[in-house]
């Protein structure tokens, strides 16, 4: 099967309903030998001495939900954003970031950014005067590397927009003295892209109080599912083979019946999570209304913040020193600045769709950011969105990561561009 091209898909209508975004196309690749994510181990909970790394949290008054995406829902609920209202959007962007903008019935109007990333200013001021109602202008943080926030804070302020900072690369990070996220009339995060954890999300304001946004559990099926699923995917890795030899008889009997639960259902289990915690596309808005688990929400307490920090920027490094100089690649970033704690290491290739399908096919956890971009949003929209879709490969650096697997992975990255025989121990 071919791959989807954005042409091949219909524009969705702003109706608030469950928003679908553009499918993957399967593709038979096996599980990624390391983890994408953070995976639980007693490291985890590890402590460096030293004060924790700056991060969301500190940046004001906050409210923990279940994803980024539903974050970013109530973000647009609490600035009055509806039908009629116009929302800056970057034209580099997952589905994930522009499906609460349908939801809320208003339209996204794409800005452009540059080639390292950073929004295109002088784009933003055309764009915000060529509509009526621009109401929000939304700029994300990728990979951890900030945008110019002092100058955005600065253009909404001139024109009455309120800003959305989207932190769902950048959970860690500091700029001109502030935390990441307190620039923002309201900012989002993904926890699950930082902590050993199945679902989270948070919803921060340093301007203004949330007393509006009333949350519930969802549920003790919800609760328990994400321990477990926290707690297995560390197994799946590797992590607490203690706890996993002692819990096979209790998984084994939970497998079973959630077994004879979904063939009751004739294959449709109920959804005891929201459809991002499993890579899912697609907006649930009856998520909105859900507050994380007292799981995910301890593990926000628990994890260190400086060790997450700390090791995040030294396996970014490791990665930046192993990896610049292989031929037809590079580093997006040129730099490591201070104050930056990356989500993920992306390297711009030139041949990006071999690599990738070489690399999958090997088990290195390897992503692709914004490979789908939105109906209708090209390189006439904007050049270098679709050239950074299509050609930055994305590597893991989380905190837990152990070294021989960073080895590996390097030098299966090694192997696969120069043809290297990559270390398979």
């Amino acid at each position: 099967m071919g791959k989807i091209s954005i042409s091949d898909v219909e524009p969705v209508e702003a109706s608030p309903a469950a928003v679908q975004s553009p499918p993957l196309v399967p593709a038979d690749y096996p599980r990624s030998r390391l983890p994408v994510a953070p995976a639980l181990s007693l490291a985890s909970f590890l402590r460096m001495s030293g004060p924790p790394a700056p991060s969301i949290l500190d940046a004001g008054e906050v409210r923990f939900v279940t994803s980024g995406r539903v974050a970013i829902a109530l973000a647009l609920k609490q600035m009055g954003i509806g039908p009629g209202d116009t929302v800056l959007v970057p034209s580099y962007h997952c589905a994930s970031m522009i499906e609460p903008v349908i939801w809320a019935g208003a339209t996204p109007l794409f800005y452009r950014i540059r080639p390292d990333t950073t929004v295109d200013l002088d784009d933003i001021v055309v764009k915000a005067a060529s509509v009526r109602n621009v109401k929000a202008l939304m700029a994300t943080n990728y990979y951890g590397f900030h945008q110019p926030l002092v100058a955005l804070r600065a253009f909404c302020d001139e024109r009455g927009i309120q800003l959305l900072e989207d932190c769902a690369h950048s959970f860690l990070g500091s700029h001109a003295g502030r935390p990441l996220g307190s620039w923002g009339d309201y900012a989002i995060a993904s926890s699950m892209k930082f902590f050993p954890v199945y679902e989270g999300g948070c919803l921060v304001s340093a301007r203004h109080r949330l007393d509006g946004v009333a949350l519930q559990s969802a549920g003790a099926g919800f609760e328990a599912k994400v321990m477990l699923n926290s707690v297995e995917n560390g197994f799946a890795y590797g992590r607490l083979p203690l706890l996993r030899a002692l819990m096979t008889l209790p998984m084994a009997v939970k497998n079973a019946l959630w077994g004879v639960i979904k063939a009751r259902r004739h294959g449709a289990a109920p959804a005891l999570a929201p459809g991002s915690s499993d890579g899912g596309f697609g907006f649930d808005p009856a998520w909105l209304t859900k507050r994380s688990s007292l799981f995910s929400r301890s593990m926000l307490r628990l994890v260190s913040r400086r060790r997450m920090g700390e090791l995040r920027r030294r396996n970014y490094r490791h990665l930046y020193d192993a990896l610049s100089a292989l031929p037809g690649c590079r580093p997006l970033f040129a730099t490591l600045p201070d104050g930056v704690y990356p989500w993920v290491f992306p390297l711009l290739c030139d041949e990006p769709q071999a690599l990738f399908r070489q690399l999958k096919s090997a088990g290195v956890p390897v992503i692709r950011f914004g490979e789908y971009l939105w109906p209708g949003v090209d390189a006439t929209v904007c050049e270098n969105s679709v050239d950074l879709s299509r050609r930055v490969l994305q590597f893991p650096c989380h905190q837990e990561l152990r070294d021989d697997e960073i080895k590996w992975m390097i030098g299966q990255v090694r192997s696969a561009v120069k043809g290297e025989e990559g270390d398979l121990r």
